[in-house]
């Protein structure tokens, strides 16, 4: 669903979220960002019909830790999770490895649990990039990931 504008979708596909409960984890490393994504999904949410009592939002350390809290999040009577993180290239193999191991994690996740989980971890080789993508120029990845997680939600309680 990605676009040059992450924030532009056509809001009459988007199904009312009234229904739904939603789980969101955030992670707390680079704050600056996934408050931003938060910020996104939170509205999004609300926007389309989410009452927001029925938005649960943890926060845990860092991306890696979202596996876990997603997880916990599963098992607390939600349609969907969105997982929200943020990760920058550095001069070392650790955003290698931090971001295959959640992109695995969360995979496994929805193999496994019948609740979705919405993979909303920005992966960028420097700060402009993840601002860009957090509410800058290239809109809101978190807008993207609860509009994911609203269609999830819906396609759970379809089926």
């Amino acid at each position: 669903m990605a676009t040059t504008n992450l924030s532009a979708y056509d809001k009459a596909t988007i199904p009312n979220g009234e229904q739904f409960r939603f789980g969101i984890v955030v992670s707390e490393w680079n704050e600056k960002i996934t408050k931003g994504l938060l910020e996104g999904a939170k509205s999004t949410l609300i926007q389309h019909g989410v009452n927001e009592d029925n938005i649960a939002i943890w926060d845990v350390p860092g991306s890696y830790e979202l596996i876990y809290g997603c997880k916990k999040m599963q098992n607390q009577m939600v349609d969907a999770v969105i997982a929200i993180g943020s990760v920058v290239q550095g001069e070392t193999k650790h955003f290698d490895f931090v971001c295959e191991a959640v992109a695995q994690g969360i995979k496994d996740l929805n193999v496994i649990d019948e609740t979705p989980v919405i993979f909303c971890l920005l992966t960028d080789n420097n700060m402009q990039q993840a601002i860009d993508r957090s509410g800058g120029k290239h809109g809101n990845k978190g807008v993207e990931a609860a509009v994911a997680a609203l269609k999830m939600a819906q396609l759970r309680s379809n089926a």
